[in-house]
């Protein structure tokens, strides 16, 4: 089966899922979001739900940083050079 991850196709397994997906990019799912067809799943549905052909995956991790005068939240694509910080 083939879908977009981030952009770029992959070629995958039937009937893997979204959790599955992770394990094999080597992404701990407790440190990012994942957007299914234009929908944030919520971790809980990571096991359960599975990928089907032509989906479409964005994977965001999220960055904490900063002092206790300031902190910092940035948003980063896995694979991708994109950065957003507020």
């Amino acid at each position: 089966m083939h879908i977009q991850v981030n952009g770029e196709q992959r070629a995958l397994a039937a009937g893997l899922t979204v959790a599955g997906l992770l394990t094999e990019l080597d992404i701990r799912p407790d440190r990012v979001a994942v957007e299914l067809n234009l929908t944030i799943l919520d971790r809980n549905e990571f096991d359960r739900r599975s990928l089907q052909e032509g989906d479409r995956i964005e994977i965001i991790s999220f960055i904490g940083g900063g002092s206790c005068q300031q902190s910092a939240v940035s948003l980063k694509h896995q694979d991708s050079e994109l950065l957003a910080e507020s």
